[in-house]
């Protein structure tokens, strides 16, 4: 493969033209970042999404890991004195990492294995003679073997002499590349993982479904690989990899012994000592390790688009929000936050002891209510939120409270309270009621909020904790960095660790950018971004566009329009009757928005001598000055009154927001202690490949109670099954 081939390649895999994966390869060589990429290069890339862009670059890493090695290889058998121009083509025309590796495992150095010391015994020519199946002359294979006893090196007799041949075929056999392709091929068809218990019952209960398993692996889903996999790393779980051994060793046999000859039964004992001691514990290892690198895939790609969906979740802008973090023993700690996300303050709340102190703590509460106008409250989800919620439900019931609350992923809440972050944020509070803060601030803008944790920390996936850290890390990181750059950032009042992530800004750029803030006043201009150190012309390309000035001077800072375009943006509000002063006058704009409905974005491309993507993408954003893409979406599910358990009956229809989705299902808090579980079989009366295809994080659903299970904890929904006059 040479390395001009890869955009052609990449095309044909992802079915786009050539043109289009070469471009977006230059823009990704250039430096360029992947969001910027896909907002204000569609022309370039021929208006390639995040998405593929983000496969290209994933791709073209691979490939070129591949054209790398397969130098590498090329240089090592050269210089053995081995390399053919057969072996050349094979190793040049290879396109994936694993066949290049089988084709080079013949030359590849070796600890000394018994093949190793059989050949340093003078035996390979007696291996060779097996192997072409021809008939020794006078017609005795033991005659033959004779000639290779030699005492000095250990070879006695012409029985050692044939052992030691046959070890040279076993390994022979086992590294020929055809071989190993066809033993893949054949061990994901038939193997299968089996487990049992390695403990007693009473120390496994997380595994006791997989106390008799067995499952073919070509069915395996990845939560069940990775569940067998913390199983066997914790000791829990005896995992067998089952294979039909004799069917595939005559497989393997039909391909090595091709002919009648005397060796033919010296060729199958070497085919089956060849395949139980080299091939099938090698192919076990490997096929192990490749379900579990998908599994991790799959993972991190679920907790990715889990992730994307709560960053996204609108912002319940404007209330003044009262925190609440539940606890037990330490009590609820209790933060009163206003619009802005200032604290107001503090306290702890005794809700589960005497009832004195709640007594004392309905008191107190309703009495930060009514003082500080608290609009809405966010409780936690952990421990004791439940409680918490009950108490809440009837301290706003009895005094007849105009606020609602809403009940918060509070995961994470923690490692932020302990962060540098929150010290430097809030420096007067203790470690126990950043937390509270950090909730209710997570109901304002939780996208702003929530990227001050680290995202593992965040819990919207299956087995992050067991999944490959580094891949976890980078894709979370991508994720976060693609949502805040899909909203924009208002860069007088973002945090470092928003800054952080918009396109082309760094960790200490970012908190030039705050310094600078701080010390000159509010930015009025984007162009004064470039006053900041070490953000240069280039950097401010990358950034400028997802940078957000709401009260500038120029109307168009307050768009997504990139500062490169605003000459054709301006160009298109005279093209419609307009100037950009037109923005800040209500009446004008809605007549604008009245105008933009209609407009034609093609014709106006065409006379403008301008790209139609970017024309579109003007001609949206000028729509809708300063407006917030999640607007757009569904609010998050506020609430007055709890439910309880007890309330919960089969065949009732109940609403609920979806906490998480894994591949068996989605979990969805209705409003009691724990979550329901609807599984996929319970999504849709239709076909659909995953249930992220059905519903997201923070959907709010209507679903229908199938059962409750009180003793076990168990809540089974369905949203197939809900009546249709619901309107789901």
């Amino acid at each position: 493969m040479k390395i001009n081939d890869i955009p052609s390649m990449i095309a044909r895999e992802l079915s786009i033209r050539p043109h289009q994966a070469e471009a977006t390869i230059e823009l990704l060589d250039a430096g360029n970042t992947m969001p910027f990429i896909a907002r204000y290069r569609k022309e370039v890339t021929g208006d390639l999404d995040e998405e593929k862009i983000r496969v290209i670059e994933e791709r073209l890493l691979y490939l070129r890991n591949v054209a790398k090695r397969q130098e590498e290889i090329l240089a090592v058998i050269e210089s053995q004195g081995k390399l053919t121009p057969e072996l050349t083509a094979a190793i040049e025309g290879t396109q994936k990492l694993q066949e290049l590796e089988d084709l080079y495992l013949p030359y590849r150095p070796k600890k000394r294995t018994r093949a190793q010391i059989a050949r340093e015994k003078g035996l390979e020519p007696l291996a060779e003679k097996m192997l072409a199946q021809t008939d020794p002359p006078g017609g005795d294979r033991l005659a033959f073997a004779t000639g290779f006893i030699d005492s000095e090196k250990g070879v006695e007799d012409a029985a050692s002499a044939l052992s030691g041949a046959r070890d040279i075929v076993a390994e022979t056999v086992s590294e020929r590349a055809d071989l190993r392709t066809l033993l893949r091929r054949e061990t994901w068809k038939t193997a299968a993982l089996s487990t049992e218990l390695a403990v007693p019952e009473a120390e496994a209960p997380d595994f006791l479904t997989y106390k008799e398993y067995r499952e073919a692996i070509n069915h395996m889903p990845s939560h069940r690989i990775l569940a067998v996999n913390r199983g066997e790393n914790k000791k829990a779980l005896k995992v067998h990899f089952e294979i039909p051994q004799d069917s595939l060793i005559d497989l393997i046999t039909r391909q090595v012994v091709i002919r009648p000859s005397l060796w033919q039964a010296d060729l199958t004992d070497a085919v089956q000592d060849s395949c139980k001691r080299l091939l099938f514990p090698s192919m076990e290892r490997e096929i192990r390790n490749l379900l579990t690198e998908n599994a991790e895939k799959q993972a991190i790609s679920l907790f990715g688009r889990n992730l994307r969906q709560l960053l996204l979740i609108p912002p319940l802008a404007g209330h003044t929000v009262l925190g609440l973090d539940p606890g037990y023993r330490t009590g609820c700690k209790a933060a009163i936050v206003n619009p802005q996300g200032s604290v107001l303050a503090t306290t702890v709340f005794y809700l589960t002891h005497s009832e004195s102190q709640r007594q004392s703590a309905a008191k107190l509460m309703l009495e930060l209510i009514r003082r500080h106008g608290v609009t809405l409250a966010a409780i936690g989800n952990g421990t004791a939120s439940y409680e918490t919620e009950e108490f809440l439900a009837g301290l706003i019931r009895d005094n007849s409270l105009s606020m609602h609350y809403v009940i918060t992923n509070e995961a994470g809440a923690s490692v932020y309270s302990a962060s540098k972050l929150a010290k430097d944020e809030l420096p007067d509070l203790d470690v126990s009621l950043r937390g509270a803060v950090s909730i209710a601030r997570r109901v304002q803008d939780p996208l702003a909020e929530l990227v001050k944790i680290e995202p593992k920390a965040i819990g919207v996936g299956q087995y992050q904790h067991d999944v490959d850290q580094k891949a976890l890390l980078q894709a979370l990181d991508g994720v976060v960095e693609s949502a805040v750059n899909h909203v924009g950032v208002d860069v007088n009042t973002a945090s470092v660790e928003l800054l952080r992530h918009v396109a082309g800004i760094q960790g200490p750029v970012a908190k030039n950018i705050v310094a600078w803030r701080d010390a000159n006043g509010r930015f009025t201009r984007r162009k004064e971004l470039l006053k900041i150190p070490r953000l240069g012309p280039a950097a401010f390309v990358q950034c400028a566009g997802f940078l957000r000035v709401a009260d500038s001077k120029d109307p168009l800072d307050n768009t997504p329009v990139h500062p490169e375009s605003y000459p054709l943006a301006e160009n298109i509000l005279t093209q419609l009757g307009f100037t950009k002063s037109d923005l800040r006058s209500r009446n004008r704009l809605q007549e604008l928005q009245l105008l933009l409905k209609t407009a034609d974005a093609p014709t106006l491309a065409r006379e403008l001598n301008a790209g139609e993507p970017t024309v579109r993408d003007i001609l949206d954003a000028l729509a809708k000055p300063g407006r917030d893409p999640r607007e757009d979406l569904p609010a998050p599910m506020t609430r007055k009154n709890i439910v309880k358990l007890d309330d919960l009956l089969p065949g009732t229809v109940i609403k609920g927001t979806v906490h998480n989705v894994t591949d068996f299902g989605a979990f969805v808090d209705i409003g009691v202690k724990i979550n329901g579980l609807l599984h996929r079989s319970e999504l849709s009366n239709k076909p659909f490949r995953h249930p992220l295809d059905i519903v997201s994080v923070g959907d709010v659903v209507e679903v229908v109670i199938l059962s409750v299970d009180a003793a076990r904890n168990r809540i089974a929904l369905s949203l197939k099954q809900v009546p249709k006059a619901t309107g789901v």
